[in-house]
């Protein structure tokens, strides 16, 4: 799903897709490798740069997301349906306020270990 947001294309690089995620780049390196190998990404070598691998989606996966999007759309609507544009961006707001407060717990309780 990342791909579809930040693929404009020419293909995403590893490192971009990591940081949209925030994971480590080995993780989506190991996860593309087995979603091109079910035929649902290409990976290819950076024109500019053969140390960079650009991934994008392949026609099968835009056919497979095209027959899953009315299904998606009903499940969105009935996880977030209660809420408004506003509560949900107070939601994310307070959900990366959290998750970084926890990553300082985990620091700090690191440190005194």
């Amino acid at each position: 799903m990342a791909l579809t947001e930040l693929d404009r294309e020419n293909g995403v690089p590893v490192n971009v897709v990591s940081k949209f995620m925030h994971v480590d780049p080995s993780f989506i390196t190991t996860q593309s490798k087995l979603l091109e190998k079910k035929g649902f990404l290409r990976r290819r070598p950076s024109t500019s740069d053969a140390r960079v691998v650009q991934m994008s989606l392949t026609d099968k996966t835009y056919k497979h997301l095209a027959s899953v999007a009315a299904q998606q759309e009903a499940l969105d609507d009935f996880v977030f349906g209660d809420f408004g544009l506003h509560e949900l961006s107070e939601l994310a707001n307070r959900l990366t306020a959290l998750r970084h407060r926890l990553e300082k717990a985990r620091l700090k309780v690191a440190l005194e270990s």
